[in-house]
């Protein structure tokens, strides 16, 4: 059965978007894998498994036997896509704007007074998709540490949102996140930091929750007593 002029395009257009996509997964593999974010601010990170000490009567930067915790990329959320209806599910390939990937993470660790402190950093890309083009689109990121186990308990948790703008159709704009103050006591036995994992991640309905945070309620106004004398 032959296929009419209407069909045909459409058939076109959906071979064209899915070769687009197709396209944009290489060049994000191909990011992962060259590192082409070398140079960055993670790069000055410490590569040390150990924890350092920062108390003031040691040498400062000094390595204890405490591990730092391993750093993680948490399944099912190395990859945002933004479709033309934020926050409506995973768009499909046609509405695809943009799509922003988690490409690098760094951490260090620091103990003082029986307090870990983590500077975590997260390195990622955004590309425009087949509907995507000039615009400022939202990252939500997630920073969490869990204790892992037979029930996995966290630890701490903080929500980040950064403003990443692409100036056009085929602009790949890199972007960083470092936060320097993931603080917790450790664990006692110490050993039980072992189990300790920082899992990063986008959180889209993180940022959801965010924006349904009812506003604080304003004071009420102190009632006007009259004087007297007055009507």
């Amino acid at each position: 059965m032959k296929m009419t002029e209407e069909q045909t395009a459409q058939c076109v257009r959906v071979s064209a978007s899915t070769a687009v996509l197709l396209s944009l997964s290489l060049m994000l593999a191909g990011c992962g894998s060259s590192n082409l974010l070398s140079g960055s601010a993670l790069d000055l990170f410490s590569t040390s498994s150990k924890a350092t000490t920062g108390n003031a009567d040691t040498d400062p930067g000094s390595s204890t036997d405490v591990e730092c915790p391993s750093i993680s990329v948490r399944t099912g959320a190395a990859t945002l896509m933004i479709g033309s209806k934020p926050g409506q599910g995973e768009p499909s390939a046609l509405d695809l704007r943009y799509q922003a990937t988690i490409i690098r993470t760094a951490r260090e660790c620091q103990v003082n007074s029986g307090i870990m402190t983590m500077k975590v950093g997260i390195e990622g890309r955004v590309i425009p998709g087949p509907a995507g083009g000039p615009g400022t689109i939202d990252v939500p990121l997630r920073i969490a540490v869990v204790q892992e186990g037979v029930n996995p308990k966290t630890i701490t948790s903080k929500f980040a949102r950064l403003d990443v703008t692409v100036a056009s159709a085929v602009d790949r704009v890199a972007f960083t996140h470092i936060d320097p103050e993931i603080s917790f006591p450790l664990p006692q036995p110490i050993a039980n930091i072992d189990s300790y994992v920082v899992y990063v991640g986008f959180d889209p309905a993180g940022a959801q929750q965010e924006k349904k945070k009812p506003a604080g309620k304003p004071k009420p106004k102190p009632k006007s007593v009259a004087k007297p004398g007055q009507s």
